[in-house]
């Protein structure tokens, strides 16, 4: 399981994607965004190289507030033919250099994630070393997804980011995320599996959203 270092960043995470975000053609905001970080869970890669971590990042730049879903990878390295989806670099005050990319780039992510929606993979707390986050909700009635060699194709329009992934089936992470006060949204009716996950809301009552979903294409 990943060890949480508490320790420096520079630049931070929501300054990174405070730079990143207003490129993005599902961004709705201004060319400034105010970004603070609400949530998220991670995964653990079985490999033990490569941070795997959704955020939800709010901009509270208007009275809206509008909660993005950035699926972020951390490497040691440059990954290679994944320029175009470097988010930046920053420096752990423990690991070095770390390369920052849109994990649906990143064949670790979309694998583990694909895995954490088949119950496979476990959700883990964002800030806690070996925890499981149990907030985070799964369901699959797809049948197994053949990941071995599985490279991700993503592609981003004004709702988000589409992923073909095995056995004609798309994996749809929903950037602008929709949340609900007080109770975890059901799942759409026509998907073979979902992740929904929680965070606290600025009012004290825990806000939840479908993060992702898997449906035929």
């Amino acid at each position: 399981m990943a060890v949480i270092h508490h320790t420096t960043l520079k630049p931070t995470k929501t300054e990174l994607l405070a730079g990143w975000l207003p490129g993005r053609p599902w961004y709705r905001g201004g060319p400034a965004p105010v970004l603070e970080r609400s949530g998220g869970f991670r995964l653990d890669d079985p490999e033990g190289e490569v941070g795997i971590e959704f955020i939800v990042a709010t901009d509270t730049a208007s009275p809206e507030r509008t909660a993005y879903l950035a699926p972020l990878t951390y490497r040691g390295a440059p990954l290679e033919g994944a320029e175009h989806a470097l988010v930046g670099t920053m420096e752990h005050g423990v690991l070095g250099t770390r390369w920052v990319y849109d994990g649906c780039h990143d064949p670790v992510l979309v694998t583990e994630t694909l895995a954490l929606i088949e119950g496979r993979a476990q959700a883990m707390a964002q800030s806690v070393s070996d925890t499981p986050d149990r907030d985070v909700i799964r369901s699959c009635t797809a049948a197994p997804l053949p990941l071995d060699g599985f490279t991700p194709e993503p592609a981003d329009d004004a709702d988000g980011t589409r992923l073909p992934a095995p056995n004609g089936t798309v994996l749809r992470v929903h950037r602008v995320l929709e949340p609900v006060a007080g109770q975890r949204p059901p799942a759409p009716e026509d998907a073979l599996g979902h992740v929904t996950a929680g965070w606290p809301g600025p009012d004290d009552n825990r806000l939840w959203a479908v993060f992702m979903t898997l449906s035929r294409a």
